[in-house]
């Protein structure tokens, strides 16, 4: 069954095409990644489902549960199950880690607190810290992500979950991946990375605001082996573009 339809998708930002014409379908519980050089436009389309300030002005249509949101603001779409979890995660200034948890979670019980920074590999002592500057940007997206497993949305967005983490960290992510899919979430991960996109049941390859091929994993790694595939991107064929 499809969770998310996005039909002929268009952005223009700064009297910029940043998308031209996307259309994409995403099946629920599956776990999916859109991915491309940097520049590409997959941030963009996160930015769009969720609604963002400055990404609602689109042409064609989001359907989430095959009905439209792109009236919907921010916080109704995140009331369907949707939500973002950032490249650069957010500071709260005053707010403890806990509190931040806990205003996500279904389960508001400390345990599950607990449960869920242990799944990122957060100790429990992280749960007095401030989610502010004294916290490290690989911190603070542990944390995010900690937040989402207990929020248990429908459609959970990952931009670039890999970035600023080391490989241990990276590996804790990639479970938390695997938990949200074996709780039905629908998960879609937006990348440049190998690593990130093997995670990944299908996928989309983006280059300068278009869709260049898509289908199963396997096939969208060909990208990662020959740098670049055919497609229509300015510079070819005398520059590949670089990932």
């Amino acid at each position: 069954m499809e969770i998310l339809e996005i039909k002929n998708l268009g952005i223009i930002l700064g009297g910029k095409k940043i998308l031209n014409n996307i259309s994409m379908n995403f099946q629920e519980g599956k776990v999916h990644a859109i991915v491309g050089p940097n520049g590409a436009g997959k941030s963009t389309i996160a930015f769009a489902i969720m609604g963002l300030e400055g990404y609602t002005d689109i042409q064609g249509d989001i359907l989430f549960e095959k009905e439209s949101i792109t009236e919907l603001d921010i916080d109704e779409r995140a009331r369907k199950g949707i939500t973002l979890a950032w490249q650069e995660p957010a500071r709260y200034e005053g707010l403890t880690v806990e509190q931040f948890i806990r205003a996500a979670a279904r389960d508001k019980s400390t345990d599950t607190i607990k449960h869920a920074l242990s799944k990122v590999g957060l100790d429990p002592e992280y749960m007095v810290r401030a989610v502010d500057k004294t916290l490290s940007g690989g911190e603070r997206k542990k944390i995010e992500v900690a937040s989402i497993l207990v929020m248990e949305p429908k459609l959970v967005l990952l931009d670039e979950p890999d970035s600023g983490i080391d490989i241990e960290s990276i590996e804790k992510i990639f479970d938390i991946i695997k938990v949200l899919k074996e709780k039905g979430t629908t998960v879609i991960l937006i990348t440049h990375s190998m690593a990130v996109l093997q995670q990944a049941e299908q996928a989309f390859l983006m280059c300068n605001g278009e869709i260049v091929d898509r289908g199963v994993t396997g096939k969208i790694c060909t990208y990662f082996e020959k740098k670049c595939i055919p497609c229509n991107h300015k510079n070819l064929p005398d520059v590949q573009v670089s990932t």
